[in-house]
């Protein structure tokens, strides 16, 4: 008996199944299935996929000696991505897997394979994420500061949410107890210390950093956030309006204001800035955070009427 029909066969019984299922379900009768089994006669390759999806494999799982049937097709997928991690192969588990919900005919074993299809992924994700920030931060400053400056803090907010910020304040720290000349590595350092929660600590990096650098937008920002972190709200705003006097096309002390704003159960003033961010922003031509930023606003307005 061949390896392929010895799999047929397997298949079918892995399902459950007798020869006059799978002759229906194939449209073909019970002795053409028989003489596939035993390897009489070869079925067409035209009827090749519809045996698969009948077993839930893949054409190639006929021809394998170590192959192995599932209880569904999205199943079958979530391992090939186990086993490729590619992403391409992902997004086919996962389409699978929403049909498969959709359908309502899934199992417990289902979900709990649908969820490990995506913590595996992100797994992926984490590795790309910091491969792309690494390949920046390796290019260095040079060609254009601002974008490395951002990517630096952008890695140091994703290592924070994976649990890794100690690895920040270990990255800074050295440099800034060096007699770092660079405020950017300074901001870093605060911006690590805050993720920690370890406010006070920040606040007073904070305050090094202005005597040694002096007024600085971002400086401002930061000892906004800080403030509003410690509760300190009426001392946050004052910074936050001296950033935006300083650069007005920042939106981020803007968001903080009207996110604190929130905070505070003040919903009016909330909706205000939101709508003069949203309005800026229109104005410069960035049309999709239009979009949820006036979302943010209309959510503020309801609790206003409320």
């Amino acid at each position: 008996m061949s390896v392929f029909s010895e799999n047929l066969r397997r298949f079918r019984m892995a399902k459950n199944m007798t020869q006059e299922q799978a002759a229906e379900a194939l449209g073909v009768s019970a002795q053409t299935v028989s003489r596939w089994e035993c390897n009489t006669t070869l079925p067409d390759v035209t009827i090749l996929p519809k045996i698969a999806a009948l077993y839930c494999i893949t054409i190639d799982d006929l021809y394998k000696e170590t192959s192995m049937a599932y209880d569904n097709y999205a199943q079958r997928l979530g391992s090939v991505f186990e086993a490729s991690l590619k992403p391409e192969d992902f997004i086919r588990a996962d389409i699978e897997y929403r049909k498969l919900l959709k359908s309502e005919e899934y199992t417990t074993e289902d979900l709990r394979g649908y969820g490990i299809l995506y913590q595996q992924m992100m797994q992926v994700c984490i590795k790309k994420a910091i491969e792309l920030f690494d390949r920046v931060i390796d290019r260095g400053p040079a060609d254009d500061p601002e974008v490395y400056w951002a990517t630096q803090r952008q890695k140091e907010y994703f290592l924070w949410q994976i649990g890794r910020n100690q690895e920040n304040i270990e990255a800074f720290l050295p440099l800034v107890n060096a007699g770092s000349k660079k405020l950017q590595e300074w901001i870093c350092l605060i911006q690590a210390f805050s993720f920690a929660k370890e406010y006070e600590t920040a606040w007073e990096w904070l305050c090094k950093a202005e005597a040694k650098f002096g007024e600085s937008a971002m400086l401002h920002i930061y000892a906004g956030n800080l403030l509003r972190s410690m509760a300190r709200y009426d001392e946050a705003f004052p910074h936050w309006k001296r950033a935006l006097e300083m650069e007005p096309e920042w939106c981020d002390a803007a968001y903080s204001m009207a996110s604190c704003y929130e905070e505070m159960g003040d919903y009016a003033n909330a909706y205000e800035v939101y709508i003069q961010i949203a309005d800026d922003l229109e104005r410069r031509g960035f049309d999709a955070e239009v979009g949820w930023t006036r979302a943010l606003a209309h959510k503020c307005r309801e609790n206003i009427v409320e």
